[in-house]
Order: C-alpha cells, then sequence, then structure tokens
C-alpha cells in the first residue's frame, strides 16, 4: 500500500500494518499452498492471531479485546488480501465481523463471557449461518424452525454455503422462532457446532479451497434459552445492522485483493519478454494496467470515505452497498484482465494469479449479490426513500419536520391531510395506522381524506408513533421497517405495498 494515506492513517495504523504483516508472512504465507491443497486451516493459526490481539480489534476490552478505531480492521482486512488466498482471509472476516460481532452488539453478558471471549483469544472460531437452499438474500424467507419447549429451543432445518462450519466451534443461526410472523418472527441463536443433532456435509468449491464452507443440517437440537442473542423476534432487525459492516469489510478486501494482483501482474510484466522486449512495454498492456489502476485507485478512496463514516458511527447503508457493489465488480474484472497478462501461465494452478481469478468470483455473490446492492441502492437513489435534508433544521415546525420527537399525532394528522389534499393521485384504498394507546389514524385513500376515527379499513397498519416519524421524516424506510418488525401489517398485503404513496 501507499504510504500517502496519512489522511486516514496514523504513525500507530502504519506500525500495526507493518508488525502484521511481519506477522502474515512468518506464519502463514509459507503455509498457504498446503492449506489450499487439505482444504483446511490448522486451529493453531488462530489461537496465535487471538494472542496477538487481532481477533478483539474493535471489541470492548472486558472482553479480551483492545477498542481500536475501525482503521485498525481496514489495515487487518488489507493485509489478509495481501496473502494471495481468499479462503484463508475469508475465514478470519467472517469469525471477526460476521459472526462475532452480534455477540458483541446485542449479546447478554453470560454469552459474551462463553462465546466472545473465546472468540477474540482465537481459542473457538465463530460462524455466521444465514444462509438455505431455498432462502439466500432473502432472509424474510428462512425455514429453520426453533420451537420453545421450557428451558430449551428445539431446531430443525438446514443451512448450505456456511463458512467455518465444519472445523468451527459456534454457530450465530438465523431461525424462526414464531414463523406465522414472519420477518417478525426470526431470531438469532449461538448454536455450538457439535451439539448433537448437528451434521455438517462439506461442500467442494471452486475457489477459496483454504477455507471450510458447509451445508449445515439441525435434527432436533437442543439449544438453552440463555443462547439467544438479544431479544426473541428482533432478529431481522439485528441482521440489517450487521450487513453493513459485512458489506464494507467485503469491500476493502476486494479492492485491496485487486490492488494487490496488479503489483503482481506488473511485477511479472517487468520480467516477462516477447518480440524481444518487456511485455510491460506494449502499449495496448500499459493502457489496460493505467485503467485499472485508475479504477482501483477511485474505488479504494470511495471505500475508506465510507470507512470513515462507519468509524464516525454512521449508518451508511447506500455508501456501503455501493462500496461493496462497486469493490467486487472491480475485482473480477481486474483478475479477469491481470490473467490475460499472464497469457497461458495464468491458467496453470501453481500461478497465484489462477487462485486469485478463482477466489475473487464469489465477491459478487455472497453478502448480498451484486444484484441486491443494485436495487437497495435504487431504493435510496430512485426513490427518494432516504433524503432528509429538509429536515433537522432549527426554523422547522414540528408539522413541518414530522421525525420531531415532540409532533404529535394531531400535527401528523395534519401534516397527511395537506400533503393529500395536494395529491391528485388516490390511493383507491383505505388504511388505518393503530399507535397502541397514543390513537389511531384513518387515512381514506378513495377521497384523500385523513382523520383519527377508529374505523374499518382495507388495511391496518400497527406501529410505534416514533417510527411512523421516522417514516414520515424519511429517516426508516417502509420496506426495511415491515421485515424488521417494526411495522406490522394486517388485511390486504397490496395496499400495504402503496405505502411508499403515504410518505413520499
Amino acid at each position: 500500500m501507499h504510504n500517502n494515506s496519512s489522511y486516514f492513517f496514523t504513525e500507530e495504523h502504519q506500525l500495526f500494518r507493518e508488525g502484521l504483516r511481519r506477522f502474515l508472512e512468518k506464519e502463514v504465507v509459507p503455509h498457504i499452498d498446503t492449506w489450499e491443497k487439505e482444504g483446511r486451516i490448522p486451529k493453531e493459526i488462530w489461537k496465535k492471531m487471538g494472542a496477538q490481539g487481532y481477533f478483539g480489534l474493535h471489541f470492548s476490552e472486558a472482553y479480551g479485546g483492545s477498542e481500536a478505531d475501525f482503521w485498525y480492521s481496514v489495515v487487518f482486512l488489507e493485509e489478509l488480501a495481501r496473502c494471495y488466498s481468499g479462503g484463508f482471509a475469508i475465514a478470519p472476516t467472517a469469525h471477526l465481523y460476521m459472526a462475532s460481532a452480534y455477540l458483541a452488539n446485542v449479546g447478554s453478558e453470560f454469552l459474551k463471557q462463553k462465546y466472545l471471549t473465546k472468540a477474540i483469544a482465537g481459542e473457538w472460531i465463530a460462524s455466521i449461518a444465514i444462509t438455505e437452499p431455498s432462502a439466500g438474500s432473502d432472509v424474510a424467507n428462512i425455514r429453520t424452525t426453533a420451537r420453545r419447549e421450557g428451558d430449551f429451543y428445539i431446531v430443525n432445518g438446514s443451512k448450505i454455503f456456511i463458512t467455518n462450519a465444519v472445523y468451527g466451534d459456534f454457530l450465530i443461526t438465523v431461525v424462526k422462532t414464531n414463523p406465522e410472523k414472519g420477518t417478525a418472527g426470526v431470531s438469532l441463536l449461538v448454536i455450538d457446532r457439535h451439539a448433537e443433532g448437528v451434521s455438517a456435509n462439506k461442500l467442494n468449491k471452486l475457489g477459496w479451497h483454504a477455507s471450510d464452507t458447509a451445508e449445515l443440517y439441525f435434527d432436533n437440537v437442543k439449544v438453552p434459552v440463555e443462547n439467544l442473542i438479544g431479544e426473541e423476534g428482533k432478529g431481522f432487525y439485528y441482521l440489517m445492522g450487521g450487513l453493513q459492516l459485512e458489506r464494507l469489510v467485503g469491500a476493502v478486501g476486494a479492492v485491496a485483493g485487486a490492488e494487490f494482483a496488479l503489483q503482481h501482474t506488473l511485477q511479472y510484466m517487468s520480467e516477462r519478454e516477447a518480440f524481444g522486449r518487456k511485455i510491460n512495454q506494449f502499449q495496448v498492456l500499459r493502457h489496460r494496467i493505467a485503467d485499472l489502476a485508475s479504477q482501483i485507485e477511485a474505488t479504494k478512496y470511495f471505500i475508506y470515505h465510507v470507512c470513515r463514516l462507519h468509524n464516525d458511527k454512521q449508518y451508511a447503508v447506500k455508501e456501503a452497498s455501493m462500496a461493496k457493489l462497486l469493490a467486487t465488480e472491480l475485482s473480477d474484472k481486474t483478475m479477469y484482465q491481470c490473467l490475460q497478462m499472464f497469457g497461458g501461465y495464468g491458467y496453470i494452478e501453481d500461478y497465484k494469479i489462477a487462485r486469485m481469478f478463482r477466489d475473487s468470483r464469489i465477491g459478487t455473490i455472497g453478502g448480498g449479490t451484486s444484484e441486491i446492492m443494485r436495487e437497495i441502492i435504487a431504493k435510496m437513489v430512485v426513490d427518494d426513500v432516504q433524503y432528509q435534508s429538509a429536515m433537522g433544521h432549527s426554523g422547522d415546525s414540528a408539522a413541518a419536520n414530522p421525525s420531531n420527537e415532540k409532533a404529535s399525532l394531531q400535527d401528523l394528522t395534519q401534516l397527511i391531510g395537506n400533503k393529500l389534499a395536494g395529491n391528485s393521485k388516490k390511493i383507491g384504498n383505505t388504511i388505518k395506522f393503530v399507535f397502541g394507546e397514543q390513537g389511531v389514524l384513518f387515512l381514506d385513500g378513495l377521497n384523500n381524506t385523513v382523520s383519527n376515527d377508529d374505523l374499518q379499513a382495507d388495511c391496518t397498519v400497527k406501529i410505534d408513533l416514533s417510527d411512523f416519524k421516522a417514516l414520515m421524516g424519511g429517516k426508516l424506510n417502509p420496506m426495511n421497517a415491515m421485515m424488521s418488525g417494526k411495522l406490522q401489517i394486517d388485511g390486504d398485503m397490496s395496499v400495504a405495498m402503496k405505502l411508499q404513496t403515504v410518505f413520499n
């Protein structure tokens, strides 16, 4: 990496990078080929990484972490990419940022003491089990169930494409504790990998050969109720927050992998001769390198911008989705072009570029496909659901700023009435919003009027008044609110799909 990134990285970050690089060059890089062939990374390396503090970078000191800023994690992810093995890099990445993070953020003290401390120490390896054979990015349709029986949940179902699930120690598992409630019935459980009734089938993958990836089966697995992460029914809500970090770390790793692949290729081009000269002197190849270098540099610094937002505790959904989309697509393009520079040698497994080419391909699939990223971005850019530029100014009244905590139900009723009165388009249905003891809001979409009368409607929406204000202020996406259980719908679901009209 260049040393001109001092805007983001301090001298302490650089010292950390140098120490980490020396560790990886001694303990990891010499063994990569063996681990790739064996399809397994030995437990000893995780203990060594834990002893160095690499698994506790951003976790609390109370559990063995160091509470470092996010830029240490950026350094960590970039140096993992330098090992030229996506299979190695994904294992600690999944352990640290995709699984253990849920324990740190919403786990009970019991779970933190039992599992998080061992995860930070590298004694136990964590896995995140979301995807199922019939539900990938569509998390709302998972079928694995957890039925409460006394002091235990009885878990049945299956998962697929789960990293660290063959040789790991525990699983952060997405289950349905109440299948009838849809996303509001999703919960997270910690399941011991070797508990009775848990079995795994190791998958034979195109790439990531060093890592273990499994199809999991749960057959009447007894899980203690204290292994519930956070609150029952809030699992989907927790996932929506955690996935942003997963996508951001995926972006960091992808663009770093592309940069190191380009460096590796440039070294080869400076040594390889054709037609009496080094191939880095052919204009067509030089210009191809120039294009890739420009795109990698631009993407890297956009990702650094998103990392800064994350480090500043901003929930940058749009930016993280953009980063993941741009970086993983660029990584695929870079690996393809770099392999071409190697000619026939690029097709030989003994050359690192062949492995990097294979390993990169999963980037646009895992953690949310490129298609899902584009849809998230489109909702925010095309539908304007996150625009907040008109909110929060000192001169705004409660009615002009419905996200204001002081805005009353009457203020909101008046505001919606004014908006509907000036709208020539009619929803065509009646919708009732129920705010518990705080009252109701009845929207007559046939006549574009609104009242606080408790009448029968085509669709009834149950929601907290504070969340309703967030919807009106553009701070909460209606679809996300529905999927996270903050917004519950009874009646005609087709009417619910028109809610966007109300809030824009």
